[in-house]
């Protein structure tokens, strides 16, 4: 692991034991185990199925404390709308990209409701999941499409083609 590219990560593990530390965001999971390196320094590596969520924040803080696990309003983020039911029966909702090739076999990459506070990402391994439901895709290729534009009157120079 490259100390340059370590990112801030609060390890939730399904016992509700936490762990804090760093991991490179590229290549955080090895062999179905998670490689942190614990504030002290060490590299620790850690089952994947004993993950609940790795956290990725601002600052090493009581992540649970002010984090919104619901979205208030439809998103406006491109993406799709998810909702993640953990096999602790705890609900939380985020948006992960729309797009199959970001897709990993060990989990997935949530944007959380409010990602300008201490949270920014959430990596979610299946394992720690019972249900993952989509809510509703946003954005995406239709709404970049051009509105029609208004038809501009009649040319006197054209010619015309049709009769109607």
């Amino acid at each position: 692991m490259k100390s340059s590219t370590h990112k801030k990560v609060i390890v939730r593990k399904m016992d509700r034991d936490a762990m804090q530390g760093y991991v490179a965001p590229a290549s955080f999971v090895v062999e179905g185990k998670l490689e942190l390196m614990n504030t002290a320094g060490k590299v620790v590596l850690i089952e994947l199925a004993d993950v609940k969520g790795v956290y990725f924040v601002r600052e090493f803080a009581d992540v649970d404390a002010s984090v919104r696990k619901t979205f208030a309003t439809r998103p406006r983020t491109e993406g799709l709308w998810v909702r993640l039911k953990f096999k602790d029966n705890d609900l939380m909702e985020g948006l992960m990209p729309n797009d199959l090739t970001q897709l990993s076999r060990d989990g997935f990459l949530i944007n959380p409701p409010d990602s300008r506070g201490n949270l920014q990402r959430i990596f979610v391994p299946r394992s720690a999941l019972a249900e993952l439901t989509v809510l509703g895709v946003i954005g995406g290729p239709a709404a970049r499409r051009r509105r029609p534009r208004a038809v501009a009157a009649a040319d006197s120079r054209q010619v015309p083609m049709f009769t109607e």
